[in-house]
């Protein structure tokens, strides 16, 4: 590491709790926080990804559905998981 990253300041973390009175915290033991559920996914609305796109007219082919292509990144992501579990898919 470098100096800059190795802070020992014992006042940064009442500067911090001060800054986020919600007590959100990252990093601890929190369960998986890879997952989040895609109704609480700030960017959600946005239209989806390339490579959701990609990924779900795959997967949609192989369960012999059709989908719109105008899904959010959020919706996209519910039917990419439906699907994964429909073909067998994992990624």
């Amino acid at each position: 590491m470098t100096e800059s990253n190795m802070h020992s300041d014992p006042d940064a973390t009442d500067a911090q709790a001060a800054e986020n009175p919600a007590g959100d915290t990252l990093g601890g033991p929190q369960g998986d926080t890879t997952r989040k559920d895609p109704e609480e996914w700030v960017t959600g609305d946005e239209p989806m990804t390339g490579a959701q796109r990609s990924y779900l007219d795959t997967l949609a082919r192989e369960a012999g559905e059709e989908l719109p292509g105008n899904l959010t990144k959020a919706q996209a992501s519910e039917h990419i998981d439906r699907l994964q579990g429909a073909t067998d898919r994992t990624s």
